[in-house]
């Protein structure tokens, strides 16, 4: 899916956002916390249509923009002693301890991580990483099916889960029925999690975030803007 890039400029100010072009019905603004402007269209809309509603959103942009722009970027992580590392939400000091057996364990407030050479960060960045994942699968696999369960009227069938690390999105829904669901959600609260599978179940329903997809969300998750605002604030 191609994606193109324009500048609009209102009184003194400008935004950049990026254009996609879709099979939908509607035009969608979306702001992303890395503060990237995303605007989906539907295919042959042009150019012009798509800068009147920009210049119409601008105030409720720039808001959104600002609010991003609110929380610290993300600190690259150095893969040393001391160092704190998130789970579920909460952060835990990480411990490195000299051993054959390469592995990850977390016990009370620390990881511990065994690895041959302490000084190789790219190894222990390798062994959290494989840890990261192996518990996101297990994890969403499990709030997945309670999720499920809060929304049995939608008649739903289990989709399969699939982990992908997306840059600027915590999940997706799948033209396949496959929910896609980033790895790093797995450092969120959980329910975070669940306002992020229950989104994405209720796209199967309704592709569009509309009048009618908000209905819908709200009705099985009353406090669904809560976990949203929460989860904006974890910079992916």
């Amino acid at each position: 899916m191609k994606t193109l890039r324009f500048v609009i400029d209102y009184g003194k100010e400008h935004i950049s956002f990026n254009v996609i072009y879709a099979d939908r019905k509607t035009i969608e603004i979306a702001v992303h916390p890395d503060t990237q402007v995303f605007v989906k269209a539907p295919a042959g809309t042009s150019l012009r249509d798509i800068k009147i509603r920009v210049q119409k959103r601008f105030r409720w942009i720039i808001k959104q923009i600002n609010y991003f722009k609110q929380f610290e970027p993300k600190i690259p992580r150095r893969y040393v002693g001391g160092e704190t590392h998130i789970f579920l939400g909460r952060q835990y000091r990480l411990k490195i301890i000299k051993d054959k057996e390469g592995g990850v364990k977390l016990k009370g407030a620390y990881f511990f991580v065994t690895t041959a050479n302490p000084h190789d960060r790219q190894k222990i960045k390798n062994l959290f990483d494989a840890w990261y994942k192996d518990h996101a699968r297990s994890i969403f696999t499990r709030r997945l099916e309670l999720c499920l369960h809060s929304a049995k009227k939608l008649s739903i069938q289990s989709p399969n889960i699939k982990l992908r690390k997306f840059r600027k999105r915590w999940g997706s829904c799948g033209s396949s029925g496959d929910i896609m669901l980033n790895t790093e959600l797995v450092k969120t609260p959980l329910y975070c999690i669940d306002y992020v599978i229950m989104h994405e179940l209720c796209h199967k329903k309704v592709p569009y975030h509309n009048k009618r997809f908000y209905q819908l969300l709200g009705k099985y998750m009353p406090d669904w803007e809560k976990r949203k605002r929460r989860l904006e604030m974890s910079v992916i």
